[in-house]
């Protein structure tokens, strides 16, 4: 199936960052955060099992905060969070200019498909700005003007798996739930689109993989990548995908099928 020209029932698709663009959790955020205590002279390390675990909460900053929350009775110290999160910042943005993350395979294709298509694209994830924004200048220079906007973890007061930030996005782009997919990694991810009434197609990372299906409840298509020439798509649940690739055209098959 190719990218062949919309029927217009498709409006818009608005894109996670964290797992979804690229594999940041695991091989960006995790690494970053170990780096920072060891800095801080803390005798923790987040292997990936335990980081799995701390994905259940949304935001770097609120898992941070939960963590520290688990180490003993008193509430966290407000300057030793910052600290972390400072320390964290500065070497996931070290990461990323290292070249120590990669976007997902199919994700440049599929932007680059839906900007010469004229479709409207944003960013809607729970990641603070300047993390998404420095992943989008590292690894998508070229493509970054396809983004409208960005709607990041700093524009709401509840993240996912509240839908706040995607019925922001649906106000700024003045366009009905109906007529845009979202395109997601996690069932946090998938619960806030849903909830917020859109069309959700998921593409399982590294840190989601292992979850059973029923964790992404209500979404409209469950697939294991958006998929390469060398790098078919295993649809997991949704309509079947022939060509191996996840196209425009197979987006525009969920909003068809609502």
């Amino acid at each position: 199936m190719d990218d062949a020209p919309l029927k217009h029932s498709l409006g818009a698709l608005l894109w996670d960052v964290d797992g979804t663009l690229a594999e940041t959790e695991l091989d960006g955020h995790r690494p970053a955060f170990n780096l920072a205590f060891a800095e801080e002279g803390l005798p923790w390390h987040w292997d990936p099992l335990t980081y799995i675990q701390l994905l259940a909460i949304s935001g770097g900053r609120e898992r941070l905060r939960s963590f520290l929350s688990d180490q003993g009775p008193e509430p966290p110290d407000p300057a030793l969070l910052e600290a972390l999160v400072r320390r964290k910042q500065q070497h996931y943005t070290a990461l990323m200019a290292a070249g120590a993350i990669q976007l997902r395979p199919g994700v440049q294709r599929l932007i680059t498909a839906a900007a010469a298509a004229g479709l409207t694209q944003a960013v809607v994830t729970t990641s603070g700005r300047r993390a998404a924004q420095a992943l989008i200048e590292r690894l998508l220079p070229d493509a970054a003007a396809a983004f409208a906007f960005l709607v990041c973890g700093d524009d709401v007061t509840a993240l996912k798996p509240a839908p706040d930030a995607y019925l922001l996005a649906l106000r700024q782009l003045a366009m009905p739930a109906a007529a845009a997919v979202a395109i997601e990694d996690s069932s946090n991810g998938t619960r806030a689109a849903t909830a917020a009434g859109l069309r959700t197609l998921v593409t399982l990372s590294e840190a989601t993989c292992r979850e059973p299906l029923t964790a992404f409840k209500g979404a409209a298509a469950i697939v294991s990548q958006l998929g390469e020439s060398d790098a078919p798509v295993s649809v997991l649940q949704g309509p079947a995908c022939p060509g191996g690739l996840i196209t425009l055209s197979y987006i525009e098959q969920l909003v068809v099928s609502s």
